[in-house]
């Protein structure tokens, strides 16, 4: 099993973040959240999360950004704000070269999306709270299959929205 769950900006949510455990703990092998969570660490609802830092977690006791591996993978996790993800993701790029980084998490914009910046996977999930550029409630899981990488993007309710499933190619 080498599947990613990715969530992000779900400003003070508890039990969406526990529904998406339960639903998904026997499926994947990781759960990042993003940041923006508005949680303190030691919060329930949080707490099988690999959890970053957002502008608006104020408690501390998140990391600004934290790197992780899976099916041998190196994932960055950051929330954005630093970087300025919503006028470029040119700073987050530089970052993910210098860690070398296949896979970059972030969330901030609230806008998901996802594209290959040379040869590495920038993601950002969206927001089960407070999505922007659409009207669903999104989150990601990840399927690692050796060079492909399989996308898919459910509603916060667990409805997949298979028109937007994609898949990436990353050489190892």
């Amino acid at each position: 099993m080498s599947k990613v769950l990715i969530v992000s900006d779900s400003h003070g949510l508890t039990k969406e973040l526990e529904v998406l455990r339960e639903r998904h703990k026997g499926e994947v092998e990781l759960m990042i959240h993003c940041g923006d969570s508005e949680l303190s660490p030691d919060d329930q609802a949080i707490s099988d999360f690999l959890t970053v830092l957002g502008n608006c977690d104020f408690g501390g006791g998140f990391p600004l950004e934290t790197i992780s591996e899976v099916a041998g993978r190196k994932f960055l996790v950051t929330h954005g704000h630093r970087y300025s993800v919503k006028s470029s993701l040119m700073k987050l790029k530089y970052k993910a070269q210098e860690v070398k980084a296949d896979i970059v998490c972030f969330g901030h914009s609230h806008v998901l999306g996802a594209e290959v910046i040379d040869g590495t996977l920038f993601l950002n999930p969206g927001s089960i709270r407070m999505p922007r550029e659409r009207i669903e409630k999104t989150y990601v899981i990840l399927d690692l299959l050796g060079e492909k990488i399989k996308m898919s993007v459910f509603e916060a309710n667990g409805r997949e929205m298979t028109e937007l499933a994609r898949e990436f190619v990353l050489p190892k």
